[in-house]
């Protein structure tokens, strides 16, 4: 994969979240680096659950089904609530991955 200055960006972000570790975990990199869009569009834990959810969702492409948008926004969620070291935001991401994972079903 090319190496642009966003991708750059990311990459050093991952690091400084996963505690400057320059090797990156696996399931990490499968569920969000590997999938792109890399960001969840302005998802914040200061906004309200309808908002934080539509942003998430609203970061996925538009030419992708709906189940495809909610999967890749809840695993993105996920990881960001596996790698967070703040309590408030690993709480809020994990209950918006399994509002989107519960949709799915």
């Amino acid at each position: 994969m090319a190496r642009t200055g966003e991708n750059i960006k990311l990459v050093s972000c991952l690091r400084e979240a996963l505690g400057g570790n320059i090797k990156m975990k696996k399931w990490y990199k499968k569920a969000v680096y590997e999938k792109p869009p890399y960001n969840l569009g302005g998802w914040k834990k200061t906004q309200p659950t309808q908002t934080r959810r539509r942003n998430a969702l609203a970061s996925r492409p538009k030419n992708w089904t709906l189940r495809k948008r909610r999967l890749s926004a809840g695993r993105a969620l996920l990881a960001l609530a596996n790698v967070t070291k703040d309590k408030r935001t690993k709480e809020l991401a994990r209950r918006d991955a399994n509002y989107f994972f519960k949709l799915l079903k």
